[in-house]
């Protein structure tokens, strides 16, 4: 199988356990790896898949998690770099009574990925390129490494995908900026994931079909919105079709949205862009519908990483 390269943070989410209280007055957290990428490479190699990570934390015990936790996976880890000078990236948050969350977010050494560092990677080795931008958008040296790596791999022919996981609390004074930088991934990439929400905010259209619709004029990319329990609206050939989700009685739907991206590309790893270009909606379809098997069975479980543990290309059968 075909290498696919994951780009973006690796951190520490520090999950507060004290129900209902906010980040300063919680005494117990659980630390979890996470980051979006992250979770993307971690399901991919729970599928079976080759997958590398391009990713850099700190030389630090929870960097140090991090590159063992995505060994354990089967994630090469070549390219995930560690900084002697900034701490890993941490992301601490606590559900509060009214459903709102209390977010606080330390940003360290996922945010150093250089433009400089990126050029290092052979891009001969990979098939698939997956950009997971929730910290890539924001101001620093890995911003312009995701625009030096996007400009390489369209130059190379390489499959590219894209999901913006948008994080109000990092972009709330900046949602102009994530939206323009979304549209030039949309514009340039082979197939992008979006939630409702982020399909809404990124066209500013009021329903999902208007966005859909704005999806299909403005970009030739194959593209997926998930739709909670309705399923996935899938665009493709000017067309969209509805594929429906698994019915599971979910337990925690954290990394769901990180575990359907993966299985996509497992699926997609050992085929050409020109053999992708011409796959048919039916083929599509069959693709998305396992995705959203692999995002049923990681709601199954409590937590991203323990729920990968459970995956496998089985579940496609």
């Amino acid at each position: 199988m075909n290498k696919i390269l994951c780009i973006g943070e690796a951190l520490i989410d520090m999950i507060c356990t004290d129900k209902g209280k906010a980040l300063s007055d919680g005494e117990n957290f659980l630390k979890r790896p996470g980051g979006a990428p992250t979770n993307v490479a971690a399901a991919i190699a729970a599928l079976g898949g080759q997958v590398e990570l391009a990713a850099k934390v700190g030389i630090d015990p929870f960097g140090k998690h991090l590159i063992d936790v995505m060994q354990s996976f089967g994630v090469s880890t070549k390219w995930m770099l560690q900084d002697e000078k900034h701490f890993t990236t941490f992301a601490f948050v606590s559900l509060m009574e009214n459903g709102e969350r209390d977010f606080y977010f330390n940003r360290g050494a996922d945010g150093q990925l250089s433009r400089e560092e990126v050029d290092g990677i052979d891009l001969k080795e990979f098939s698939v390129i997956h950009f997971g931008s929730a910290t890539g958008f924001l101001p620093g040296p890995l911003q312009a490494a995701y625009q030096g790596l996007l400009q390489k791999a369209l130059q190379k022919n390489i499959f590219i995908s894209f999901d913006p996981n948008y994080r109000q609390l990092l972009f709330k004074d900046e949602q102009q900026s994530f939206i323009d930088q979304s549209w030039n991934f949309l514009n340039s990439c082979h197939f992008f994931k979006v939630s409702d929400e982020e399909a809404l905010m990124i066209t500013g259209r009021a329903t999902i079909a208007d966005a859909a619709n704005e999806f299909l004029q403005r970009t030739k990319a194959v593209f997926a919105i998930t739709i909670g329990k309705d399923g996935t609206l899938l665009g493709v050939n000017g067309k969209t079709v509805v594929i429906p989700s698994i019915a599971i009685k979910p337990i925690d739907t954290t990394g769901a949205g990180d575990a359907f991206v993966g299985a996509v590309l497992y699926q997609l790893a050992d085929k050409t862009v020109n053999a992708i270009n011409y796959m048919t909606a039916e083929e599509w379809a069959a693709v998305i519908l396992n995705g959203n098997k692999a995002g049923a069975r990681t709601c199954e479980y409590l937590g991203a990483m323990e729920a990968f543990k459970h995956l496998s290309s089985d579940i496609f059968n």
